[in-house]
């Protein structure tokens, strides 16, 4: 009986861990379509997220706290409760980081746009949006293989900003410079969150595998 009551915590565990998520991708999602719009209204939508975000994190650390104090798991439940833990927190800076986004936007309302540079930045953000699908999903099936798929995404996204960067520079109105420079922080932020489904990729293969190791190239 002990036992089916520890695996229902964990299944309650996890499950929750895939609602924060759901719960990010809409704000990633969300923090793209509000830039490609110039929208101000989704930007106030974005950045309320962030409390339901926060809230859900600190739900699963004190789920977290209540099965380690409990259950003292050992071996690969302990090492699944942990990686939860770590996958949460993540997730959190991911939503963190759309709500950057979102901020840059407004401040970046009324200047003038650079449409090469917004297609690149989009094309980033929609690179760092499938990374967390892929990245929760990965966990979900326990999928290493698809764990390690997120460092070739994530070398797309870098290259993509490096020439969002290099664009910038080569601006020519100092209006459009400063769009563009408040961009390069957006670019970032998008970047932040594809090393962020890096990391949550790694613990996939760490609860799989019982080592930890940095996925390296993600660094590059």
């Amino acid at each position: 009986m002990a036992r089916i009551e520890f695996q229902s915590q964990l299944d309650t565990l996890e499950a929750s861990l895939q609602e924060q998520g759901d719960v990010v991708l809409r704000a990633v999602r969300g923090a793209m379509d509000a830039l490609e719009r110039a929208d101000i209204e989704l930007c106030d939508e974005v950045i309320r997220f962030d409390d339901e975000i926060d809230t859900r994190y600190h739900r699963i650390e004190k789920m977290v706290e209540e099965v380690l104090a409990q259950q003292s798991p050992v071996a690969t439940d302990l090492r699944l409760v942990l990686a939860i833990l770590h996958d949460s927190i993540h997730l959190e800076r991911v939503g963190d980081q759309s709500v950057t986004i979102a901020k840059l936007t407004k401040l970046s309302h009324g200047l003038e746009r650079h449409h090469d540079l917004a297609e690149g930045l989009q094309e980033m953000g929609d690179r760092a949006e499938e990374m967390v699908r892929v990245a929760l999903d990965s966990f979900a099936e326990r999928d290493v293989t698809r764990a390690r798929s997120l460092v070739e995404l994530d070398e797309l996204i870098d290259r993509t900003n490096r020439r969002v960067v290099d664009q910038v520079l080569s601006a020519g109105s100092a209006e459009n410079q400063e769009w563009g420079m408040r961009m390069i922080v957006v670019a970032r932020c998008i970047e932040r969150i594809g090393d962020n489904a890096v990391d949550i990729g790694e613990q996939t293969a760490f609860v799989v595998t019982g080592e930890f190791h940095e996925f390296s190239d993600a660094s590059h």
